[in-house]
């Protein structure tokens, strides 16, 4: 028997999340994990998570409380047999699997229930794709990695260790400071969502337009360790800045197959303001930085953004952006929401990129290994792609995330972003 639990208060930045979730825009965060032979069964993916479920107690949680005052409390009929489903029907091609997870995607989560579902996708090959989605108000992108962590696979201690950025700490966190960095994540998550679907006029973003529910994905993979030596090549650059300027050079590449205007494209990173040793947990901002898409050299491009990020950090740019966004806040609600229109909107930035740090070594899930994890994130209103990443497994697996009825060929910047990853590794 599952050990019952005291649940944690739902904040008012977890409301806010909650809030954000409409008729165009879901509120998940969604993993799609490849698995190969021996593929586990349905039942014992079912059985490995039940056992360890009491690792990660929110995710036996549901919304109680009212409308007015909801909060978290523990679901008494809660089974692993619900939240943990497989698709009837045909094994899949593995060519049709990014189309069944866009659907997959714009479903909404039962809020009747806990908020989490992995559906489990056959494939014709024998291997299986678990589409696991987790809602924002319980996890952000790194929280979700540790549920991964926690109650679905397996990672060994002595598997290789992949490049990630000078003095980051990845020591295993205590339960208390677990929870805080879930509050503080949260917290900050709930400001970010609500720059990003605040609705802004304007048409200076190529993916500027009003946004419907449907949903178009797909994925890219770069391999990590030629990928980081690149970077480094060009005056020390950074993974995360090499990651941008490929992502630029994708956008320009299907611009020009769309008879669009090259221009600057402007970016917007989020940015963690937590400190080494720091208990509290993440503090989260972020950065916006013009690329110029006429520039069709990546290397060059690679070095404009380095040049354009380092600036940044030097001058403290997302610590300053988030001091004026509490102070505001703090001062007027108005002026805060007046704040937070001004930077959320398409005239402000064009694009959101993030990059997490997945989990390190070779994965497996049972006897069975994974062979790939991407991460999935919703797009906003007037911005109709949204771009993640993960570094895990010694490589940099990218998720693309779109509206479908403004961009029906997401595909193309996925493979033009392979392509201009190779150009770059390529490039001495």
């Amino acid at each position: 028997m599952v050990a019952r639990v005291e649940m944690p208060a739902l904040s008012a930045e977890d409301r806010a999340i909650l809030d954000l979730e409409g008729p165009e825009v879901a509120g998940h965060t969604c993993k799609v994990v490849i698995v190969g032979h021996p593929a586990p069964s349905l039942a014992e993916l079912q059985e490995r998570i039940a056992a360890r479920v009491d690792r990660a107690p929110l995710l036996r949680a549901r919304l109680g409380g009212t409308a007015e005052s909801p909060c978290w409390t523990e679901a008494p009929d809660f089974a692993v047999a619900d939240h943990v489903v497989e698709r009837s029907g045909a094994p899949l091609e593995p060519s049709g699997l990014a189309t069944v997870v866009a659907r997959i995607f714009e479903q909404r989560l039962s809020r009747a229930r806990p908020l989490w579902r992995i559906d489990v996708l056959r494939l014709e090959d024998g291997r299986a794709a678990l589409v696991w989605r987790i809602h924002h108000a319980l996890a952000d992108g790194s929280a979700a990695m540790r549920y991964g962590r926690e109650v679905l696979w397996d990672e060994p201690d002595d598997g290789p260790q992949t490049p990630t950025r000078a003095g980051a700490a990845h020591s295993t966190p205590s339960p208390a400071i677990d929870a805080e960095d879930d509050r503080r994540r949260r917290h900050h998550l709930a400001g970010f969502l609500r720059r990003e679907l605040i609705e802004t006029p304007g048409d200076r973003s190529p993916f500027d337009g009003r946004i419907g529910s449907a949903r178009a994905v797909a994925f890219a993979a770069i391999p990590l360790r030629p990928f980081h030596d690149a970077a480094k090549r060009v005056e020390r650059a950074t993974l995360n800045d090499a990651l941008l300027a490929v992502i630029a050079g994708a956008v320009r590449r299907w611009i020009e197959t769309h008879d669009g205007r090259l221009g600057r494209l402007r970016l917007r990173v989020p940015v963690s303001l937590h400190e080494e040793g720091d208990a509290a947990g993440n503090r989260d901002s972020f950065i916006t930085l013009p690329v110029d898409l006429e520039e069709k050299d990546p290397v060059v491009r690679l070095r404009t953004v380095h040049t354009e990020t380092t600036a940044r950090k030097s001058a403290q740019d997302a610590e300053r952006i988030d001091t004026l966004r509490h102070t505001l806040e703090a001062r007027s609600q108005r002026l805060g929401e007046l704040a937070e229109r001004l930077i959320g909107g398409p005239r402000s930035f064009a694009l959101c990129i993030s990059n997490v740090r997945g989990p390190q070594g070779r994965l497996r899930i049972g006897a069975a290994p994974v062979e790939s994890l991407h991460t999935l994130a919703e797009v906003g209103r007037r911005h109709a792609l949204r771009v993640s990443a993960v570094s895990a497994m010694g490589s940099l697996q990218l998720g693309f995330c779109a509206d479908r009825t403004l961009i029906d060929d997401v595909e193309t910047i996925a493979a033009a972003a392979e392509t201009e990853a190779e150009a770059l590794i390529a490039a001495e």
